[in-house]
């Protein structure tokens, strides 16, 4: 980070002054003070994300990205209201301090929360961990961390109206469905196949509410460093009212792709008992478990689905960048992934029947 003795100077990568923002945080946030340094965190994030470092301590400020938004994306007003609401909760979250909506102070919305200085792991395999039995009590207490998320009384924590009531998969399918015609480059017949028997195979609503993470996985969990710890849940954005075993699914799926296929590098072909992280049966049974029920019918369906969800959204990437927001290169490479994702979805289905 570039070192600065003023408030008044501005990283490169900073695209709002400094001086206005710390004079702006000193009168709303209790025990703020200057001076102030800003640097932005590396990586693809949708809602710039900076590292505040200030007299009084260093922070997290969450922002919108500037330019014309659509309806409802980059709501990091929600962000700012699930963290809140889950303050004195079991889920782990880092503490908030402030939402404002000015866009004057910086030029977009923005919320100010605690820094966490923990270990975030980017290798399914945990292969930077030195010890089996460590990466079995990541794994346990990830478990844990998603059963906490899911047992939260929406009502008393005032998230009842987080989310839409109603079948959260036929919302979802119907949803993602549209998107997916919406950003359909050429035809894909596996996807034909799996759209087909996704609708045709659409659970009956069974009544389970909950706040959902939506993007709840390994690279989105903090860790208290050399330890299991979880010290917090990150990255809300997708967060809403919806199943439980939308999110369960959606780790478990990406547990079973391979290598080179995302952010984070699947278990796909690992030998997991050897390296001490559990089976997708085992950790799905400790779920269950924990959260008082004998077992999951229809798993088939929402690892089906969640490898559906991801592939129109991958489709979404490839439809952006084959309309000039990056090379025609790009968007094929980012389109190769769908068939092969609608292939292990319609391997999972294969295999159930």
């Amino acid at each position: 980070m570039e070192e600065m003795d003023k408030t008044t100077k501005t990283a490169a990568n900073v695209p709002f002054d400094m001086e206005t923002l710390a004079q702006y945080l000193t009168l709303h946030v209790k025990g703020f003070a200057g001076p102030l340094t800003v640097e932005k965190f590396p990586g693809g994030q949708s809602n710039p994300t900076y590292k505040l470092t200030a007299a009084s301590g260093v922070y997290v400020l969450r922002s919108q990205p500037a330019g014309k938004l659509l309806k409802s994306a980059h709501a990091v007003d929600r962000e700012y209201q699930v963290l809140d609401a889950l303050k004195n909760t079991d889920v782990p979250v880092a503490q908030v301090y402030h939402l404002c909506r000015d866009t004057s102070i910086i030029g977009t919305m923005f919320y100010l929360m605690e820094f966490c200085d923990g270990t975030v792991y980017w290798s399914a395999s945990l292969a930077e961990v030195s010890s089996n039995n460590e990466r079995t009590q990541i794994y346990d207490q990830m478990n844990k961390a998603l059963v906490a998320l899911h047992s939260v009384d929406i009502n008393t924590t005032g998230l009842s109206e987080y989310g839409k009531a109603g079948n959260y998969f036929q919302r979802q399918f119907t949803r993602w469905h549209s998107q997916y015609r919406a950003t359909q480059l050429t035809e894909i017949p596996a996807m034909e196949s799996l759209m087909s028997w996704l609708e045709s195979h659409l659970p009956e609503d069974d009544g389970r509410v909950c706040l959902v993470h939506g993007d709840f996985r390994l690279d989105n969990i903090m860790f208290e460093h050399n330890s299991s710890k979880v010290i917090a849940v990150l990255d809300w954005e997708l967060s809403t009212l919806g199943h439980p075993f939308s999110d369960l699914a959606y780790q478990c799926m990406q547990l079973r792709m391979p290598q080179g296929m995302g952010t984070i590098d699947g278990l796909k072909g690992v030998d997991r008992t050897s390296i001490g992280i559990p089976s997708e049966e085992e950790y799905v049974a400790a779920y269950c478990q924990r959260m008082g029920i004998d077992r999951i019918e229809n798993w088939s369906f929402y690892l089906a689905f969640s490898f559906f969800r991801l592939a129109a959204i991958v489709q979404g990437v490839a439809k952006r960048a084959s309309q000039g927001n990056a090379s025609n290169e790009q968007a094929n490479k980012v389109g190769a992934f769908v068939e092969p994702l609608a292939q292990m979805a319609l391997s999972i289905i294969e295999e159930a029947d």
